[in-house]
């Protein structure tokens, strides 16, 4: 050690090395050793006849490097902060005790072979204190024991701790399958501002505990505890990856400059601010190294005298000791200014505006209401009251504000989270309030689906549209990620896929509602998301369902977008006309452990799809789906051959049925030739729009069916912009109609009307 450690300070000294080398080969010799001297261990153990293994593996043992270690960021005097666990899944029922009591062993000398203080000194001093509830748990517990103790009884701190955890030595495998069960404890799946005041809590308590919170000095302060320390930049980065880490595992990094880098390139703090905090933390660890370096101690602590200060000053190639400690006070300064100023709760500035006796009656109830049961929410709610109620005050229509807020908030199961996420983010008052005054569907909207404005705080909220493949692509791999995380599956995946649209619903709603896009590009973009959702969800639920009934026969199925969504013209509570068109190619059954007939096995499918798209989970529902307008309508079969929808377009399909074609599209495909299927669908029907559209009778049969709807459906009112002659439905008849009689493959109203 005191060879690595001289080589070491010589390359960090002489400036060969920088900060991330420095701290990444003190991490590497505590890994090596940590393992060395494990696998000892236990090789003593088993060549006792105490274990039950063989002395070339590791008896399913591992040590978690956390802290430091973990993000490979050891200083020249660090503790070794590790969690040693052992999977006892590696040994029979019968051999569990003893293999438990020998890894215990191996674990306390394994500690003791790094601790221990001898002629030459010692290699780590080891601490073994962040397992969980470790007063009272042996050194070496099973992985299922602690994965149990962290669901049930896990705090913010620990979650905080694993951030760093790292699989560093004995079985890595074990180690790291371990870690990725252990997810869902440190990254929770919503946005956890209330996270922010659990560390600030956190903070404040060691402050006290180790009495740094009076007057900043050089002379013997704390670089990592004290005022304006690295503590503090590091808890200012692990507490913004744990808001939304769960969300972007790309700000699950590590070490705190790769983790303020991810949080700054995913707009979560300011590109400037990250930049000068990943300065004053290599500048600060620059410093704690001198300090360590003088007498091999772990200390974090400036000297208080000057010659100790000009020690320090010259190792860090200063010649003027005093300009030195007035930048680095500027610095720490600086640094606790940033950091402080995201952590500290503030207590209401303004006041609450007068109240008329019928809004304070509303307002009296809230104290009831499941959000406000706990204290906390209680707390923090009193802190976002005023503002609330402030701007509810300038809303166009203050009652009516109000009113859908008072809706809103009696529908939340619980207060905690939003009502942090809120405080932290003043900015979403403003929306929500506009969301009452103003869009009382939005309203309704975000009161099923209060998640949906942790969307609002992402980098891409207000990026250009990306389109519907490029939709698509991004569902994919988010239903990926819930078909593979552990405890993933195919009903996690339709959780998923009912946040994420949900999510991007909302913020087409958003934009509308701001004036971002108009109501036609709204319409085009609830149709993209439609599509997204059902050409990204056919594949899943068919591999799904082929699992059990083998893949699909012959060249596969075409789902066709049909009327609004075939034309793009969506809006937020439509249904999704469809069709599911499959092509059995002479094969008369599908293969797989419980085969099916080919016309079965397609309508079991389409089934499912139905359901994967409208039935009711956990997350709420994606979409209503209506079959009606498939061959035969309700009497048909939910998925038809192509070569029976071919003769029935051509030989009985009524005008109105052609009428419905002039939108058909291909949204979604599945099997082996369903590329070719879904065009030689497409020319079908621009074969059948072409026969039909000299046809004497499409004419007299238009007239007719447009009396009919009319009387079916009366206009509601003067104001029914969508019901009754010469409104939108009127127009997307007479479009319809036009592409028809011209036989044009056109899917749009406008396109429709220039045919």
């Amino acid at each position: 050690k005191r060879r690595v450690a001289l080589q070491t300070a010589l390359a960090d000294l002489g400036g060969v090395w920088p900060l991330e080398q420095v701290t990444a080969a003190l991490s590497d010799l505590a890994d090596r050793a940590v393992d060395l001297a494990l696998r000892a261990h236990v090789r003593a153990e088993v060549a006792r006849g105490k274990l039950p293994a063989t002395e070339a593996d590791a008896g399913g043992i591992f040590a978690l490097a956390m802290g430091k270690g973990g993000a490979r960021e050891l200083n020249y005097s660090s503790d070794i902060d590790l969690i040693v666990l052992f999977d006892e899944t590696a040994y029979p029922e019968a051999d569990q005790a003893e293999a438990r009591a020998a890894l215990i062993r191996a674990t306390r000398k394994m500690a003791g072979t790094l601790s221990d203080v001898t002629e030459h000194g010692y290699v780590f001093r080891t601490d073994l204190r962040l397992r969980p509830d470790a007063s009272v748990t042996p050194v070496c517990i099973s992985a299922a024991a602690a994965l149990a103790y962290y669901e049930a009884e896990g705090r913010t701190w620990e979650r905080a701790a694993f951030i760093k955890a790292r699989a560093a030595a004995g079985d890595i495998a074990a180690g790291e399958r371990f870690l990725r069960e252990l997810r869902p404890f440190i990254w929770r799946k919503h946005l956890d501002f209330a996270a922010i005041q659990d560390a600030h809590d956190m903070r404040l308590r060691i402050r006290d505990h180790k009495g740094l919170g009076g007057r900043l000095e050089v002379a013997g302060h704390d670089m990592k505890l004290g005022r304006g320390g690295i503590r503090e930049i590091e808890f200012f980065t692990q507490t913004r990856q744990l808001i939304a880490g769960g969300r972007d595992p790309d700000l699950r990094a590590r070490d705190t400059v790769g983790g303020l880098a991810a949080l700054a390139a995913k707009g979560w703090i300011p590109a400037d601010v990250a930049a000068e905090l990943t300065d004053h933390y290599r500048r600060h660890r620059d410093i704690e190294h001198r300090i360590q370096m003088v007498n091999d101690a772990q200390t974090h602590v400036l000297p208080k005298d000057a010659p100790g200060l000009r020690v320090i000053a010259a190792l860090m190639g200063e010649a003027d000791p005093q300009a030195w400690a007035t930048a680095l006070k500027t610095r720490l300064e600086r640094v606790h200014g940033l950091t402080e100023r995201f952590f500290a709760p503030s207590e209401p500035t303004e006041d609450r505006p007068p109240l008329s006796d019928a809004s304070q009656a509303i307002i009296d109830r809230w104290q009831d209401y499941p959000a406000l049961r706990s204290d906390r929410a209680r707390q923090i709610f009193r802190r976002i009251e005023a503002p609330l109620l402030s701007r509810m005050a300038r809303a166009g229509h203050p009652a009516e504000a109000l009113a859908r807020f008072d809706s809103f908030l009696s529908g939340l199961p619980a207060g905690v989270q939003l009502f942090s996420l809120f405080e932290a983010n003043p900015q979403l008052i403003d929306l929500l309030v506009d969301i009452c005054g103003t869009a009382p569907a939005l309203a309704a909207y975000l009161a099923r689906h209060p998640s949906v404005l942790e969307a609002v705080l992402a980098g891409s909220f207000f990026a250009p549209w990306p389109g519907e493949a490029g939709l698509q692509a991004e569902l994919d791999r988010a239903l990926q990620r819930a078909l593979t995380q552990p405890g993933g599956g195919y009903e996690r995946a339709l959780d998923a896929a009912r946040r994420w649209a949900h999510e991007w619903q909302f913020r087409v709603g958003v934009h509308h509602l701001r004036g971002l896009i108009g109501a036609e590009e709204a319409a085009a973009q609830y149709a993209d998301l439609a599509g997204a959702c059902i050409a990204a969800l056919f594949p899943v639920t068919a591999a799904d369902f082929a699992r059990r009934h083998g893949p699909p026969p012959g060249r596969g199925a075409v789902v066709l977008g049909m009327g609004s969504l075939g034309a793009r013209v969506l809006n937020a509570g439509s249904d999704l006309d469809l069709i599911v068109i499959y092509d059995a190619d002479g094969v008369e059954s599908s293969d797989g452990p419980r085969p099916l007939a080919t016309r079965p096995y397609y309508a079991r499918l389409t089934q499912a799809m139905v359901t994967a798209l409208s039935a009711p989970t956990a997350q709420g529902r994606l979409y209503e789906v209506d079959m009606r307008l498939r061959p035969s309508g309700r009497q048909g079969p939910v998925a038809t051959a192509i070569e029976s929808f071919e003769a029935y377009q051509m030989d009985e399909a009524w005008t109105w049925e052609h009428l419905a074609l002039t939108r058909a599209r291909a949204v979604a495909r599945i099997g082996a030739d369903a590329p070719a299927l879904a065009q030689q669908i497409e020319a079908l029907r621009r074969r059948i729009l072409t026969r039909r559209g000299g046809d004497a009778r499409v004419l007299p049969d238009l007239a007719q069916m447009r009396a009919r709807l009319f009387a079916a459906k009366p206009a509601h009112g003067a104001h029914d912009a969508r019901q009754g002659p010469g409104r939108l439905q009127d127009i997307d008849l007479l479009a319809q109609s036009c592409a028809l009689r011209a036989g044009d493959p056109a899917h749009g109203t406008l396109a429709q009307l220039r045919a």
